[in-house]
């Protein structure tokens, strides 16, 4: 699927405000994740996957592996922007028995490639699954989107050290570096620059966006897909954190959000605010 420019803000713009309703619907979650990584989402499900919505286990699907498993709100938003979830059970998330709970389970949701959660799994996860397509020649691609606290684990680059010597141009890693984490600043947990050069040692095409910039999101994507080189592709995203909701994008501390009951409402008034018309976007 592809779609323009303006096509995709829109999306972005609805896979947010399907995220601070599910976030009302518990009154708290994963939100300003949800709000800082929709760009990338919207990149990833309104024109780079190739996809069925209705048939979510077909087998020449691109993979996008949630390896940071607390974005599920996130990804659950963009799952029904892509017509995989219904909208209809956005009304269920963290309920008993939904499709929908608050940490992403393979087993649960359509569309949800692996249960994330426990951080630095899923880029080893994303090897193994393009080794898999390599020996079947089958031509997907495998996306594994995860945090910059997952930079903290050893298996993460063990698997990026891996990828880069079964030469998997398949695989294609999104990195969201919001600088922040349940114990402070990602920086200050476990100082990770220079980033780039350090992918780029361990034998990855490296690419370095603002993750809130959506044609540079654009073209990011088009380029790792479109390298004519054997190598695994990384984009790292600098993002903000509640972006499109400046209450949120100012606080402190945001890795989880508790707000008052009106300051969703509030929340999504804002987000509604400044949307732009259809039309009027480059």
């Amino acid at each position: 699927m592809s779609d323009s420019t303006t096509t995709l803000r829109e999306r972005a713009y609805r896979i947010r405000r399907y995220a601070l309703r599910m976030g009302e619907v518990q009154g708290q979650g994963y939100i300003g994740q949800a709000l800082g990584w929709a760009d990338v989402l919207a990149v990833a499900y309104g024109h780079a996957l190739k996809l069925r919505p209705s048939e979510p286990e077909w087998e020449g699907r691109d993979r996008f592996l949630l390896s940071h498993g607390h974005y599920a709100i996130a990804h659950y938003a963009a799952l029904i922007e892509a017509g995989i979830v219904p909208e209809s059970e956005l009304e269920t998330y963290g309920s008993d028995d939904s499709r929908l709970p608050m940490s992403g389970m393979a087993t649960y949701t359509p569309g949800m490639e692996i249960s994330g959660g426990s951080l630095g799994q899923g880029l080893a996860i994303g090897v193994g699954i393009a080794l898999g397509l390599k020996h079947k020649r089958n031509p997907a691609f495998v996306y594994n989107s995860m945090s910059d606290g997952e930079l903290d684990e050893g298996s993460t680059w063990e698997a990026a050290m891996a990828a880069a010597h079964h030469r998997l141009d398949n695989l294609i890693c999104l990195v969201d570096i919001n600088n922040q984490q349940a114990d402070g600043p990602s920086g200050k947990v476990m100082g990770f620059e220079p980033l780039a050069d350090k992918w780029a040692a361990f034998g990855w095409h490296v690419q370095r966006v603002d993750g809130n910039d959506l044609p540079a999101v654009l073209r990011a994507f088009d380029a790792a897909r479109d390298l004519a080189d054997l190598k695994p592709r990384v984009i790292l995203c600098d993002t903000l954190m509640g972006k499109g909701v400046p209450f949120l994008e100012t606080r402190d501390k945001n890795h989880f959000i508790r707000v008052d009951p009106p300051e969703w409402q509030q929340a999504l008034r804002i987000l509604d605010g400044s949307r732009q018309p259809e039309g009027a976007l480059a």
